[in-house]
């Protein structure tokens, strides 16, 4: 194996591993974003007032 071809198979490692990492970034971005939706509704909700005999 020449060095340029050991030198593009560790570009490409290097790339993939780039590409996971923006990955899994992305998806813990995501669901920060939906469990911060989902908190902020349930804070908005307001319990019924009054009594069971109105």
């Amino acid at each position: 194996m020449s060095n340029s071809d050991k030198s593009d198979e560790e570009r490409r490692a290097k790339l993939v591993k780039a590409g996971v990492a923006v990955g899994i970034g992305s998806a813990a971005i995501v669901a920060a974003l939906l469990y911060a939706s989902t908190v902020r509704k349930k804070a908005k909700r307001t319990p019924p007032s009054g009594d069971a005999t109105d």
